[in-house]
């Protein structure tokens, strides 16, 4: 076969956000179309240093439990700015137990596209994107236009408004204005303007970090959900007496963790403060002599964006694009379940919150949904692929807010189960997301002729790769198997080797191929209900929208539950991995 594009997976990076993005890498290093790519992973720790290491670092919880080793951190899991200032050597020393630092002047022998997976800012503001665009490194997702939009919300809000006609109404509080204003009258006029409740946003962050309701009218939780948003938080004297030493811990330890807490480094009257056992020993020492301690992260906001909080039905919808660049939506999905907010942990943590495809809702609000959609994907400059969230009010208005040039990268992310819908497997995604990007670093003008030969390669192999032995991964009707059917189907897309096709054995003896978007749903019995659920009519229009894309990166996909025969069964597979069993046959 001929030579494989090798793609530099860049993971983790210095925002608030590197933990999901560390996630994203291994997707993408798992994922990844064997046959026509060559994984190359590079580590960005928080100091910013591009870092080759070897795949045996995504066998780890997170970058914490590898960066820095674990032998030196005081009892903490800490990331490697909280070791503070190093020397040239130290830094080196901490590096090469995990790989070997690549130079930026490098980068570009390593690797023939960057498949950036990193989030928030320094990754998804255009940073990287303009340091790969110097670098001719053609690399994921929109450009530097795109991206920089992408990460100011404030202004995505402006342009959605004149894209869609939305009305939300939102302003800004600088970080000067809330310290020398009288609050109480903030609070007045914040409620005046925008009604109660209302939402707090940090304006720079993703994955819901740095956002607060404040739904009861209270200066105190005002005052409280500004602070989460500046990344400052207050320890007072009184709260701190009362606390054992374990428990002080863990409220460092909190304070370490980027989803909850400010993150370090941190200031404290005046100070940079690096590791959590050092603030732990300096707020004993103030606390003696001070009734609260105010704490900043260094890497605070210097203003917070203050919305309207809209009541209704919140999604999330996708946006990919064909050859010509025509945008095509996917299916929007919804949030719904126990918890009432789209937050971090109903993001990646919750257990009761659950997402549906399409939106439980009217055909005409769906239309609007992938309207609006449409036009604020122009609007903000996006391009390749983007996630539009958004609300449907009581009154049938569509809302949106923040897109996200990068959506999040793990097997169960909304832009995998939506791109499932339509008969594209993770790995199909990942082929089209690299194919789409270098299509759009044309479109750039910049470094055309080298990116076009890149582009006609890849798609010379796609077009021309040989089959692949079908492979039955075999599961029953139980939560262990449907489990871990899942996981092997989605690793073997990749292979060299195998096609897999996933095959349900129920328990009267039949066997059934199964569509691939039945594999995406979250539990056997969410499986076993949508394979007794007609396709939605709205999911079949867009199936047959994207048919033009499909064809080129999937081929045929048979979207029907298929009953096979025995004998059928032994001539389609040649092959099967038994999840009853856990082995191949």
């Amino acid at each position: 076969m001929d030579k494989k594009i090798k793609v530099g997976i860049f993971f983790g990076g210095q925002s608030r956000e590197r933990e999901i993005s560390f996630l994203g890498g291994r997707t993408a290093y798992e994922h990844l179309d064997k046959r026509f790519f060559e994984p190359v992973l590079i580590f960005v720790d928080s100091l910013g240093n591009f870092i080759h290491v070897e795949p045996s670092i995504l066998n780890e919880a997170d970058i914490r439990s590898f960066y820095p080793s674990k032998n030196q951190n005081n009892g903490y899991k800490v990331y490697i700015e909280s070791l503070g200032p190093l020397k040239v050597s130290q830094l080196y020393k901490l590096i090469y137990k995990i790989g070997s630092q690549v130079k930026i002047e490098e980068l570009k022998s390593y690797m023939d596209f960057a498949f950036v997976v990193m989030h928030g800012p320094s990754a998804e503001d255009g940073s990287i994107q303009g340091l790969l665009e110097w670098l001719n490194i053609p690399y994921l997702g929109p450009g530097i236009l795109g991206s920089a939009v992408g990460i100011n919300k404030p202004f995505q809000n402006k342009l959605m408004a004149y894209a869609t006609g939305q009305e939300k109404k939102y302003l800004t509080i600088s970080k000067r204005e809330w310290n020398t204003s009288d609050r109480s009258k903030l609070f007045s006029s914040v409620t005046a303007k925008l009604g109660f409740p209302f939402v707090v946003k940090a304006p720079h962050q993703g994955s819901s970090i740095g956002v607060a309701i404040v739904r009861k009218r209270s200066l105190e939780e005002f005052s409280k959900a500004m602070s989460q948003c500046f990344f400052e938080t207050f320890i007072t004297k009184k709260e701190w007496d009362k606390l054992s030493p374990r428990r002080k811990k863990n409220v460092m330890e909190k304070m370490s963790n980027l989803d909850e807490g400010i993150g370090f480094p941190v200031v404290l009257d005046g100070e940079q403060i690096y590791h959590p056992a050092t603030l732990l020993k300096k707020l004993d020492e103030y606390l003696t002599q001070h009734e609260v301690a105010q704490l900043n992260s260094v890497n605070g906001e210097d203003y917070v964006l203050i919305e309207e909080f809209i009541s209704g039905q919140e999604f999330s919808c996708g946006v990919i694009q064909d050859d010509e660049g025509r945008v095509l939506p996917l299916p929007p999905a919804e949030v719904y379940g126990e918890t009432a907010t789209f937050d971090f942990k109903a993001k990646y943590k919750s257990t009761v919150s659950k997402k549906r495809i399409p939106v439980k809702t009217s055909d005409a609000n769906l239309e609007k949904i992938h309207e609006d959609v449409l036009k604020a994907f122009e609007a903000t400059g996006m391009s390749v692929i983007c996630r539009i969230d958004g609300f449907i009010t009581e009154d049938d208005v569509v809302v949106l807010h923040d897109p996200n040039t990068l959506p999040g990268m793990s097997p169960s992310s909304f832009i995998f189960k939506q791109m499932a819908e339509v008969g594209f497997n993770i790995t199909n995604s990942l082929t089209y997301f690299i194919r789409q990007s270098l299509i759009e670093r044309i479109r750039s003008g910049k470094n055309q002729f080298e990116v076009q030969q890149l582009l006609n390669h890849l798609s010379t192999q796609i077009k021309n790769a040989p089959a692949r032995k079908r492979l039955a991964v075999l599961f029953g009707e139980n939560e262990k198997e449907f489990i871990l059917a899942k996981k092997v189907y989605n690793e073997l897309c990749g292979s060299e080797e195998y096609e897999p096709v996933p095959v349900c054995a129920a328990l009267n003896g039949s066997r059934y191929i199964i569509p691939l978007n039945l594999m995406y749903k979250p539990d056997i019995n969410e499986f076993g209900t949508a394979i007794a659920t007609p396709k939605h009519p709205f999911i079949q229009k867009n199936i047959e929208l994207v048919k033009h894309v499909r064809a080129f990166y999937a081929g045929e996909v048979d979207f029907s539950v298929r009953k096979v025969s025995e004998q059928d069964y032994n001539q389609i597979f040649k092959h099967t991995y038994d999840c009853l069993t856990g082995e191949l046959h």
